[in-house]
């Protein structure tokens, strides 16, 4: 992503987060988990464990529709509640997905809706392709997600 890039789209996640009352941490990932965009209010280190665990879910929820569904692999949203809060994540773009931590009290319905529109402002132009390369001896690949919005 380009640096205008990356500040529209860290105005867009605050925004979301401005008219969505209850939620706390918005973040743009990669299906194989890495963060491409975040909110301040989510350190580095969070926002990768975030990223991280995002990813798990909405594979698992994969696995799952592929199983119990229609054999699509088709998800539109995953949705963990916690003590202290609930996690929501939906797809943003080919190869990309749109998680935003609540509070427990928020308004799921209004939640949802909000990150609906976001998808929406952002349309096809998100996308993350996955990470392609050898991979070494270390354990990493050569190269990381590429990630392109544009307006």
């Amino acid at each position: 992503m380009t640096a205008t890039t990356d500040e529209k789209l860290n105005w867009l996640l605050e925004s979301l987060l401005e008219r969505t009352p209850g939620a706390r941490h918005a973040l743009v990932l990669s299906r194989d988990g890495l963060k491409l965009c975040r909110t301040p209010e989510l350190s580095v280190d969070q926002a990768d464990q975030l990223a991280a665990i995002a990813a798990g879910i909405q594979s698992l929820t994969h696995g799952a529709s592929i199983e119990f569904g229609d054999g699509s692999g088709g998800v539109r949203q995953a949705m963990a509640e916690f003590y202290g809060g609930i996690l929501f994540i939906v797809e943003a773009g080919a190869g990309a997905h749109l998680a935003v931590v609540a509070g427990e009290d928020s308004d799921v319905g209004l939640i949802g809706h909000n990150m609906s529109e976001l998808i929406e402002q952002l349309g096809e132009h998100l996308s993350a392709e996955p990470r392609t390369g050898t991979t070494g001896t270390t354990g990493t690949t050569s190269k990381d997600a590429d990630s392109t919005l544009s307006a």
